[in-house]
């Protein structure tokens, strides 16, 4: 996801913003967006009261989303689901992110009228190749205050995959990170229902740049 340079250091807001900015509640976020006045094709979501532009997906990010979200498909047992890139509704926070993925629970149609709040979220995912330092943040001022029970982010420059748990009001109090040759469990409610393997949550490694003519000739 993208953050707009301010929302870098939120919490406490920077000197350099007026102190006339107003933030946004929940409801007011969606009073608008029912009103038409924030568009349902916008590309801004809700964070911390404010409205936070969203990135285009890079070739990177777009594989590993679409790897992640199938791999999540694959394991999630029956009366959960997962919502590729949907709103999540974070009242306490004054959020509504809109998440690459989440493991959400019932049915599709259980959210026909309504969001999931973190009473229906098992996991949110963010796919972070420009964004790891502002996805970091999230864990600590966003999804786990707000008790997601556990966030994970897919760091594809990195290869490997951050797992947060654990959340309490000063974010998750457990982290650990899996790397290539390692799994990746998935817990809900408690209980470990599978597990992924790092690779298959990653884009394929990018082939090396070839040596130049000087430099092949100079090693044989």
């Amino acid at each position: 996801m993208s953050m707009i340079e301010p929302m870098t250091t939120i919490p406490g807001v920077p000197d350099r913003i007026p102190s006339r900015l107003r933030r946004m509640s929940v409801e007011e976020y969606e009073r608008l967006a029912a009103s038409g006045i924030i568009p349902s094709s916008n590309r801004y979501h809700l964070i911390n009261g404010y409205l936070v532009e969203k990135m285009t997906h890079n070739p990177p990010h777009a594989t590993s989303f679409q790897r992640t979200g199938a791999e999540l498909r694959r394991i999630v047992p029956a009366g959960w689901h997962v919502r590729p890139a949907l709103p999540v509704r974070l009242p306490g926070q004054a959020s509504m992110p809109e998440p690459d993925h989440c493991v959400a629970r019932g049915s599709i149609d259980d959210y026909a009228e309504r969001h999931p709040d973190p009473n229906d979220i098992a996991l949110v995912v963010e796919i972070a190749d420009s964004t790891l330092s502002e996805d970091r943040a999230l864990a600590a001022w966003v999804y786990g205050p707000a008790g997601i029970a556990a966030y994970s982010i897919v760091d594809v420059n990195g290869r490997r995959i951050e797992v947060y748990s654990d959340p309490g009001p000063e974010g998750y109090q457990a982290n650990t990170t899996c790397t290539e040759g390692q799994f990746v469990p998935l817990v809900i409610d408690g209980r470990e229902v599978g597990r992924i393997a790092v690779v298959d949550l990653l884009p394929p490694m990018r082939p090396q740049a070839p040596a130049s003519g000087g430099e092949a000739r100079g090693a044989s």
